[in-house]
């Protein structure tokens, strides 16, 4: 697999296309994360709210791979961000635990919980200078949730990882995000299966002009764009995902594919201004 990665404002290089595990509990998600690692996958992502960081951890562990060589990223959990600082702290203890290693590569605010984000910010800051995280992002942060942020912040984001697709393209977010020196990476490319992305005819038809699928058409608009992706770790599409860097498409159709943003979330309860966990 050709590693392609994206510096981060930290100096650290993240690969461009990870491994999901959302969804993914027991043995399933443990099986995934071997396979996608052993197949030449560098980048895993999950959560404390995913309740599989011991699978994960275990996944990487059988994958033989040295520890040194992957990109594991976390979230620290909404629930836990409204129990204050010495939940948070126990809660990234405990992710290191699950994930059987010493140190997180990557920890994200999973959500910009009201009133908790300060408090949670300098506990992962913390972190950060006890060299048990690398780096430390946000997730599904809008623009004024992010100067609020930066206006106490020790540590500037590496990451925003938001909701992106082609009915969901985030323009503006993301044009602010990297004026700012912060990468954004892209969950949910497909939709998550809630909006028939990869079945809109413009895709389809694009999927026949290039002899890929839609789904690689997807991802491959999102790389284009010097984004991060983590599509969810399926091993009847590691191969599939992986050829993305193989091909480009052309300027005219990367605007047609920016065209279809209807602003179309895959669950109305995504809104980051609204969301009700």
């Amino acid at each position: 697999m050709r590693q392609k990665t994206i510096r981060l404002n930290n100096g650290l290089d993240i690969p461009q296309i990870g491994v999901g595990t959302w969804t993914l509990r027991g043995d399933m998600a443990r099986q995934n994360v071997c396979l996608a690692l052993k197949v030449g996958f560098r980048h895993v992502d999950t959560a404390q709210g995913y309740e599989n960081e011991s699978e994960v951890g275990q996944g990487i562990i059988d994958s033989g791979v040295p520890r040194h060589e992957i990109f594991v990223t976390t979230k620290v959990a909404t629930n836990i961000m409204r129990e204050g600082r010495d939940a948070v702290r126990q809660s990234i203890d405990e992710s290191i635990a699950k994930l059987k290693t010493d140190y997180i590569d990557l920890l994200l605010i999973h959500w910009p919980v009201k009133d908790c984000v300060k408090d949670t910010w300098q506990v992962m800051e913390d972190y950060v200078r006890q060299g048990k995280v690398r780096s430390i992002g946000v997730s599904n942060f809008n623009r004024h949730h992010l100067e609020d942020l930066l206006a106490y912040a020790e540590i500037r984001p590496v990451i925003n990882q938001i909701e992106v697709h082609p009915l969901m393209t985030q323009e503006e977010n993301i044009a602010y995000n990297h004026e700012l020196g912060i990468q954004v990476e892209a969950w949910g490319p497909f939709g998550q299966g809630d909006i028939d992305v990869v079945g809109h005819p413009l895709l389809q038809s694009l999927a026949r002009k290039y002899q890929k699928t839609a789904s690689q058409i997807v991802l491959r608009w999102i790389v284009q764009r010097d984004l991060i992706t983590i599509p969810r770790a399926k091993p009847n599409h590691f191969a599939e995902n992986q050829e993305i860097m193989t091909f480009s498409l052309s300027d005219e159709d990367m605007q047609a594919i920016s065209g279809l943003n209807q602003n179309l979330r895959s669950n109305v309860l995504n809104d980051p201004e609204t969301f009700p966990w």
